[in-house]
């Protein structure tokens, strides 16, 4: 684990924003996460897609931060899906059912066609 993690606008498009995460997600490096994808957010970009490749280690903080982004998705009229996740953490989605309510995507390309609703964007 790490006490460095990166949130990188990679795409925007609107309400529509693409951004790569690196790093470990843990206990210290959560808050920084969901500040930076609610931030995002606040400025616009309600629809988020959240390329994980870089992500090796997620723990239940990580995923406890995801679930923040989502409500704060949710609550902007938005939406929060998932790219390129590791095994660990589709895993911990799963168990936890959070699989059902976060999409979870090949690749931030796939997300970013898959995520468009036919209604008001």
């Amino acid at each position: 684990m790490t006490d460095a993690l990166h949130l990188t606008l990679q795409h925007t498009d609107g309400p529509y924003a693409v951004a790569t995460v690196t790093g470990d997600v843990d206990l210290h490096t959560a808050p920084t996460l969901r500040s930076g994808a609610l931030d995002l957010i606040q400025q616009g970009h309600r629809h988020l897609i959240l390329d994980m490749r870089g992500v090796q280690f997620c723990d239940s903080a990580g995923l406890s931060a995801l679930i923040r982004i989502w409500h704060g998705a949710k609550d902007a009229g938005g939406s929060l899906a998932l790219a390129a996740v590791s095994g660990r953490l589709m895993r911990m989605l799963n168990l936890t059912g959070m699989d059902s309510l976060l999409p979870v995507h090949p690749t931030a390309d796939d997300a970013l066609s898959g995520s468009r609703p036919t209604a008001d964007a």
